[in-house]
């Protein structure tokens, strides 16, 4: 009887695997896709900011007095990742991903409202702190003005020839 009992027994059914072999690579490119979006359309320019906050407008004209004491602000609070001039390339700048932003690039400065940038200065987004609650509304205001004076503004004048 035991010499017949292998022959007896029907041998495992074999199981599909072609739908999770499908599956799996559906999941992995999918996976694939969002990371790349992600790294595509993930700069410091793209935060989400309300329509709201766009539209708003810097209460505080330039003079000398404002932006001397922005600097003092943002060479304490900002300089260490933006760098003294505004370049993205501060001492810590390399520890962040996304890099902070360059403020002395006119054409992208020249795409972002007053309203979006005290916006970003006072709701920050990781790595970029919150400064609402550090600093005043018009100390935020002024950093914009200062970070405004850091990309040469676009010549108005016709190209000499």
């Amino acid at each position: 009887m035991c010499e017949h009992f292998p022959a007896t027994m029907a041998p495992p059914p074999k199981k599909n695997r072609a739908l999770p072999k499908f599956l799996f690579a559906i999941v992995l490119a999918t996976a694939a896709a969002l990371i790349l979006y992600s790294a595509i359309h993930t700069t410091p320019w793209s935060w989400p900011v309300p329509e709201e906050a766009k539209q708003l407008k810097n209460p505080l004209q330039p003079s000398p007095s404002a932006l001397n004491s922005a600097k003092k602000i943002y060479l304490d609070k900002c300089a260490n990742c933006h760098g003294d001039t505004g370049k993205g390339d501060g001492r810590d700048a390399a520890r962040y991903d996304p890099q902070p932003a360059n403020f002395t690039d006119p054409r992208r400065m020249s795409g972002v409202t007053d309203g979006e940038l005290f916006y970003k200065i006072s709701e920050g987004k990781k790595p970029m702190p919150v400064f609402k609650t550090k600093l005043s509304e018009d100390d935020r205001w002024r950093l914009v003005l200062l970070i405004r004076s850091f990309a040469p503004r676009p010549s108005t004048q016709p190209p000499q020839r």
